[in-house]
């Protein structure tokens, strides 16, 4: 994207100074085009024209989306917010320093991952193409991707051992991303996810492998037979297995019931293609 300014004067130097003033950015960082040259007038009162500069420069997505960041940080409340751009592959992450930044990342993060997308949006109208824009605070994103990675191994660990599942709270798909991950790495152990945005969340238990399921530890007891409470005579009946119902994939699986485990990984498309740092889907 270009933004421009066209600016007139006596000289060329002083329209590039007022083209330079107009946009805020030093001249040397500025592209000149001349539309038109200066031209005396005659005898000192007829005719004659100013020096017409057009000035110049392109601005990046990652430019953009600091820009309109800085302007809702202060709207918040935050004074004189410095934004640092780091640039990617495929995008940047924007590093935000400042005072009175604890507004900013919000309760687990939402308030940061909503600018993000807010920013994620800008971005992407620069070019009209897709370019992943992720914030940063203090190195929170580091943070809590090393606790939902202690999270998911702690209870995955449990899972293996007890054969008993937990449901966890609702998370934005990289972060559930983050604990399909950790949770690959426990023996034993497999995570999928459930409900629909924004409630969707991920359930830990214990894996197809586990030998605690496959012997039955963790879940109920099984009486091999009935003590009728008849005559002394009478053959005790036996207890009909729980028929187990086939798991059925698809983009949003429904609870199963008690024993029964769900494929060793069940992700949407978004948790499949974000990154640990988060992805907008456009």
């Amino acid at each position: 994207m270009l933004r421009e300014v066209i600016k007139e004067a006596e000289t060329i130097e002083e329209a590039k100074n007022l083209a330079a003033e107009a946009l805020g950015m030093p001249g040397a960082e500025l592209q000149f085009e001349i539309l038109q040259l200066p031209q005396k007038k005659t005898l000192g009162l007829f005719g004659g024209s100013p020096a017409r500069v057009r000035a110049y420069f392109k601005i990046s997505p990652a430019q953009q989306a600091a820009e309109y960041l800085k302007e809702i940080l202060v709207r918040m409340g935050v004074p004189n917010p410095e934004i640092k751009i780091i640039e990617g592959e495929k995008g940047s992450t924007l590093e935000i320093s400042g005072d009175n930044l604890g507004v900013i990342i919000g309760r687990r993060g939402e308030t940061l991952d909503a600018l993000q997308y807010l920013a994620g949006l800008v971005a992407n109208r620069v070019d009209n193409s897709y370019y992943r824009i992720t914030l940063n605070i203090g190195n929170y994103r580091e943070k809590r991707e090393q606790s939902l990675i202690g999270l998911a191994k702690k209870i995955a660990r449990g899972a293996a051992k007890t054969g008993r599942k937990t449901s966890l709270e609702p998370m934005n798909p990289y972060e559930r991303r983050i604990i399909h991950t950790a949770v690959q790495e426990v023996k034993g152990a497999t995570s999928w996810s459930v409900g629909e945005e924004p409630y969707r969340h991920v359930i830990i238990g214990p894996s197809e492998d586990n030998p605690g399921k496959r012997s039955g530890r963790g879940g109920r007891k099984k009486s091999s037979k009935k003590k009728s409470a008849g005559a002394a005579g009478q053959q005790p009946a036996a207890d009909a297995e729980r028929a187990i119902r086939e798991f059925i994939p698809r983009s949003n699986p429904l609870p199963t019931v008690d024993g029964a485990t769900p494929p060793a990984r069940t992700m949407s498309e978004k948790e499949e293609s974000s990154s640990l740092y988060g992805r907008l889907d456009l």
